[in-house]
């Protein structure tokens, strides 16, 4: 990792739930939370808690050096509202299968 720049993630006992147009995306117990030096809080929502059928692949990629190649999803009115890294570097190895919105919300611990 560069000089002065830190990821950890940690297991949440946070609730987190995105939603959008009154539509729930996403609603999750057991959310990762990714702290990244320069960056607000992160949280990576399993699978199983995100509603993966409402979303649609996007052609974006972008790249982290800390984390790897992020692959995005979309809704028809919001383009590459969430990513993924499917392949993540080995020292952020636990955010696979894990998903990550701009805008959530922590409802409670």
């Amino acid at each position: 990792m560069a000089l002065g720049h830190k990821i950890t993630v940690e297991r949440s006992t946070q609730h987190v739930r995105v939603e959008r147009d009154g539509q729930v995306l996403a609603d999750s117990h057991s959310p990762l939370a990714l702290h990244e030096t320069g960056s607000p809080v992160r949280y990576y929502l399993p699978a199983e808690d995100v509603r993966l059928d409402l979303l649609t692949p996007s052609d974006t990629t972008t790249h982290c050096p800390f984390k790897g190649d992020a692959s995005y999803w979309s809704l028809p009115d919001a383009p590459d509202l969430v990513w993924a890294y499917e392949e993540p570097k080995s020292e952020v190895a636990e955010i696979k299968g894990h998903y990550c919105f701009y805008d959530t919300e922590v409802v409670g611990a």
